[in-house]
């Protein structure tokens, strides 16, 4: 994958769509340490709806860190990830609305 991250053959929103049909989440992608926090909540939020809908655990690792290119070292067993591009978009009005995330249908049996 850091390959594919390097050659541009991947980027942060492909990874996002991945997730809908055979991933988790996004786990352990590293970012620009400039990115806002409206933004890192825009990606747990897009997560949460992947979740939902899918009736599935969805989860956000993402790890601010230095600037696109670099290569951050995450050590032993986790090896190395390379900081990843970030959508430029402002998410803040969308994050400023506020709002609730609602449970997962599956859990309205119980």
């Amino acid at each position: 994958m850091i390959a594919a991250v390097q050659s541009g053959a991947i980027n942060l929103e492909k990874l996002e769509a991945m997730t809908a049909i055979c991933s988790v989440g996004l786990d352990m992608i590293a970012i620009p340490a400039d990115t806002p926090a409206t933004t890192i909540a825009a990606m747990i939020a897009d997560e949460a709806a992947i979740g939902v809908i899918n009736q599935k655990t969805t989860a956000v690792r993402i790890i601010p860190y230095g600037e696109v290119g670099d290569m951050l070292e995450l050590g032993g067993l986790l090896g190395y990830a390379p900081v990843m591009k970030v959508n430029k978009a402002s998410s803040a009005d969308f994050i400023n609305r506020g709002g609730q995330i609602p449970a997962p249908v599956h859990s309205f049996k119980n």
